[in-house]
């Protein structure tokens, strides 16, 4: 036997321990993890072997420079930031040369290892009017959307509650997220759909997303009040929320977005089995 052999046969034998480890995970759902379920110190590399441990498929919030790690443990790029901040969106007309270059640059970048999504933010008002705002949002995505189709990428525009955590944010509304992609038309233009924030900002969570679910790409998750754990101290019923999405026709991903108030792979394990449906 060569040294070779015996490395290769080591790596064999490393590759089917750690498939071995995986716990796949029941369910209709394909579930994401971020890196603020981890609790505070915990290292990239540790989040993602402990996620693709516990049956994780995708880690959302992850750019471009720590993709390989993501593929090291199997895990896809499930939600790509990076073109836009929150304050400084897409709704001026000023800001869209700079945030159309970096747009481009980061749907290339998705596209290449099959990253499914990139996010989109409105930016905050800063005395513009929705109206306005609308219009230099749906400017700027049709700038871009062409690019989008054209490499199989899907540009998510967040909607954000502004009255607890993003003041002055401009997509807090559903109907205002919804307007906008009507008027862009475009299958690679959509909303990713923030259960807590919507719930702050508007609740009855379970009638909008199957209303509105033609124009959704992605789900957030965390409990409201305190985005924590999705558990009996919150006010929502994520089993029932869980179980109308899987009901649906809806094919895209479910990312845990919360702080953990307790061990983070334990909280983990427990939500990652309540949307097991």
């Amino acid at each position: 036997m060569t040294r070779r052999d015996v490395f290769s046969a080591a790596a064999s034998s490393l590759a089917l321990a750690t498939a071995q480890e995986v716990k796949p995970r029941k369910g209709r759902l394909k579930q994401c993890v971020t890196r603020g379920i981890f609790g505070r110190g915990a290292q990239l590399e540790d989040m993602c072997r402990n996620a693709a441990k516990m049956g994780v498929v995708g880690f959302d919030l992850i750019g471009p420079a720590d993709f390989p790690l993501l593929k090291k443990y199997g895990l896809v790029p499930t939600m790509v930031p990076g073109a836009m901040t929150l304050t400084g969106g897409c709704n001026r007309l000023e800001d869209h040369s700079a945030v159309e270059k970096a747009m481009r640059e980061l749907i290339d970048q998705a596209a290449a290892v099959k990253a499914p999504n990139v996010i989109a933010l409105s930016g905050n008002r800063r005395g513009l009017s929705d109206e306005k705002g609308a219009d230099n949002v749906v400017a700027f995505l049709n700038s871009v959307k062409a690019q989008a189709e054209d490499k199989g990428v899907t540009i998510c525009l967040e909607l954000l509650n502004s009255k607890v955590n993003h003041p002055d944010y401009q997509c807090d509304r559903t109907a205002w997220g919804v307007e906008v992609c009507k008027r862009v038309a475009s299958t690679r233009v959509k909303l990713l759909y923030d259960i807590y924030h919507m719930q702050i900002m508007e609740g009855d969570i379970i009638r909008t997303i199957k209303a509105n679910l033609q124009w959704i790409a992605h789900f957030h998750t965390a409990g409201n009040p305190g985005r924590h754990e999705m558990d009996d101290t919150q006010e929502m019923n994520y089993k029932g929320i869980a179980k109308a999405i899987a009901d649906s026709p809806f094919q895209g991903y479910v990312a845990h977005e919360y702080s953990p108030t307790r061990d983070p792979l334990q909280s983990l394990e427990e939500t990652l089995g309540m949307f097991e449906v």
